[in-house]
């Protein structure tokens, strides 16, 4: 069977843009429902992860429960009592935008649940996506990314106040 020499690039494209297409039309109305301002695992900010740890180490790395930090009612676990305190001192400045949902999602509108090793900083601002598919196209165009979704969460973060 003879192959184009685009066979090999264009199958990844085309598995990518049917993804994308079908996430638009299944999901074409959000769903209102309140959602939680931060996403937890039984109480537990970015699933147990250090989120000091992504801008000092540079990866993401898995906290423990002795170095726990109780804010805003969620507890954060930590690799090192260093990143606690670094997170004590400027919580804000290290936590995931959009409650630690995956910003692809809010950038078109919707929540979805995020993977702690799927992630990015910039602008000094830490985002998570919810997987491999949704991190590549997060990564296609950031900053729009990032502008689109910033208008859609204080829609889902005012639903989680109750407001």
């Amino acid at each position: 069977m003879a192959t184009s020499r685009y066979g090999t690039r264009i199958v990844p494209f085309l598995i990518v843009a049917l993804f994308a297409g079908f996430v638009g039309r299944a999901t074409a109305e959000p769903k209102k429902f309140p959602v939680p301002e931060v996403n937890t695992a039984d109480g537990i900010g970015v699933k147990g992860y250090d989120p000091v740890a992504y801008f000092v180490a540079g990866r993401p790395i898995p906290g423990i429960d002795r170095y726990s930090y109780r804010w805003m009612g969620v507890n954060y676990r930590f690799a090192s009592t260093e990143d606690r305190k670094k997170f004590a001192a400027e919580p804000e400045k290290y936590l995931p935008q959009y409650g630690g949902y995956c910003a692809y999602a809010m950038s078109i509108n919707r929540i979805a649940d995020a993977d702690p090793s799927r992630w990015a900083i910039v602008n000094g601002k830490l985002y998570l996506n919810n997987g491999f598919v949704a991190q590549r196209l997060w990564s296609l165009d950031k900053r729009g990314n990032i502008e689109s979704a910033d208008l859609n969460w204080p829609h889902y973060s005012k639903q989680a106040e109750g407001k």
